[in-house]
């Protein structure tokens, strides 16, 4: 019986051409209640997305949260209610230390952080509470705060407000309450800071890119996207297309970019894959590496500081020095900036002196033990020793210029 000829039908198909990720929300809103936080008033999820998706951006907001939260906060032993005050700001058994770093980033992540102090009328109590910045927006008096768990779909009726610090509003559970608002200055920003990094925030979407690139390379067994043409003919392009979609499902795994073709062949023609060498590889690794390089900068900080110095070594002096320069320029001032509305909180309220309340720093490496004596510090390094020298018996602790308290 002779066979019947058939008409053959070229299918194409190319994988792993997802569609874009959208970073914000889409439109502009209008509304009397709020001041909006960027066009469509979600500024703050776009950064927070942000933060997720870049591995080196993220890095350095988590660093920034924790040395400018420090090791720990001290008081006035003297005092037995501010200590206890310091071991607990609130009835969810929260330290201070904890409170500030949550506060420390928000402020790093977002230019913003929001501070919920509670009392009553007779001043008998004193809580603080952080508040997700992501949920708070300034009021249109911009004398309120106004807290929505989904600000993408805002419903009035199921807002909170509280007024700004030093306005106190009584609740509905009888307490008096206020909000403290910590903002990153930026002209021509009325309502809202800025976070620091935002001239780094599209090298921040090059970085997360290029990972994504290599995330692809891995999904595919790093192979090099090509053409894979499939021997056969078919009747019909529907039946082309079943045969290109089983071919990728079987063929592709989670792929990269691969297109698939049907051909009508002799004998002598199989399937094959044709690879289509990429020439731009280290391209995409010079890029990356500028994007980090980018991103540290625009967040005023140290490779060291975040681990991400790894060609050069583990070099103690070197992270030292970069502690001590980030310790003058970025964390001693955002410290004070953190402090200072809580001691006002405390003298004001609890009617206590704070004056004493401060963060402890300490750096990320040592390169001698606190515990060594002085004279044992300078014979190790090669310089002059005297161990009957009165100031050399001092341990390296009792003169560091870190504020450290314990060898632990």
């Amino acid at each position: 019986m002779k066979k019947k000829k058939c008409n053959p039908k070229t299918a194409l198909a190319v994988t792993g051409r997802g569609e874009p990720e959208p970073l914000f929300g889409g439109g502009r809103i209008q509304s009397d209640r709020f001041w909006r936080w960027g066009d469509d008033s979600l500024f703050p999820e776009a950064l927070a997305l942000m933060a997720r998706r870049s591995t080196t951006h993220r890095r350095i907001i988590n660093d920034k949260a924790d040395y400018i939260s420090g090791k720990g906060v001290i008081c006035d032993a003297s005092s037995p209610l501010l200590q206890a005050f310091v071991e607990r700001v609130n009835g969810q058994g929260e330290s201070l230390r904890g409170l500030l770093n949550r506060l420390a980033l928000d402020k790093a992540l977002f230019g913003n952080a929001f501070l919920e102090a509670v009392t009553d009328e007779r001043h008998t109590l004193l809580a603080l509470y952080h508040q997700d910045a992501s949920r708070c927006r300034l009021a249109r008096d911009s004398a309120h705060v106004l807290l929505h768990h989904d600000w993408s779909a805002f419903r009035p009726s199921e807002a909170r407000t509280l007024p700004l610090y030093p306005l106190y509003e009584r609740q509905e559970d009888g307490t008096l309450r206020t909000m403290v608002h910590y903002k990153d200055y930026e002209p021509t920003f009325a309502h809202y800071g800025v976070p620091p990094y935002i001239a780094g925030f599209d090298v921040s979407a090059i970085a997360y890119k290029t990972d994504r690139w290599n995330i692809s390379r891995l999904d595919n067994s790093f192979q090099l996207s090509g053409v894979m043409m499939l021997d056969g003919a078919v009747d019909s392009e529907a039946e082309a297309e079943r045969i290109v979609r089983t071919a990728e499902r079987k063929f592709a795994g989670r792929p990269g970019q691969v297109m698939f073709v049907i051909k009508e062949g002799d004998e002598k023609d199989h399937s094959q894959f044709i690879p289509i060498a990429s020439q731009n590889e280290g391209d995409w690794k010079a890029l990356h590496e500028q994007a980090v390089s980018d991103i540290v900068v625009a967040h005023s900080w140290f490779r060291t500081l975040s681990g991400l110095d790894y060609a050069g070594g583990f070099n103690a002096e070197r992270i030292l020095h970069e502690y001590e320069v980030a310790l003058n320029t970025v964390i001693l001032g955002e410290q004070a900036e953190l402090l200072e509305p809580v001691r006002k909180l405390i003298g004001e309220v609890l009617g206590l002196d704070a004056s004493s309340v401060e963060i402890v720093n300490r750096p990320p490496t040592r390169s001698k033990p606190i515990y060594m004596k002085v004279w044992e510090a300078r014979k190790a390094d090669g310089l002059e020793y005297d161990p009957g020298d009165a100031r050399q018996q001092q341990f390296l602790s009792e003169i560091t210029k870190y504020n450290i308290r314990s060898i632990d």
